[in-house]
């Protein structure tokens, strides 16, 4: 984000909405619009923000992975095997 560009007044947008969004498709940035000088929205490129949804993803897929490792490093859990034996009785 580049904040002498990325943070504007939501009257601006309001007025030139049609640059805002050719601006924010060109560069993939996000843009803080402030109401009173205050942040209050955020808007952006629909396919950047998909792109962001898809690394949160990732980024909580890699976490679990890695939480479930360290798991079975210290021993904690069941196996396989007898997990499915458990679910399989219910």
């Amino acid at each position: 984000m580049d904040i002498t560009k990325d943070i504007r007044p939501l009257t601006e947008f309001k007025r030139e909405t049609s640059r805002f969004v050719a601006r924010l498709k060109e560069t993939g940035r996000p843009s803080v619009l402030t109401v009173n000088g205050k942040p209050s929205v955020v808007v952006m490129d629909a396919a950047a923000w998909q792109d962001m949804q898809d690394q949160i993803d990732y980024a909580q897929t890699v976490a679990g992975i890695r939480k479930g490792l360290d798991q079975a490093r210290a021993g904690e859990g069941v196996e396989a095997s007898a997990f499915f034996d458990d679910l399989s009785a219910s």
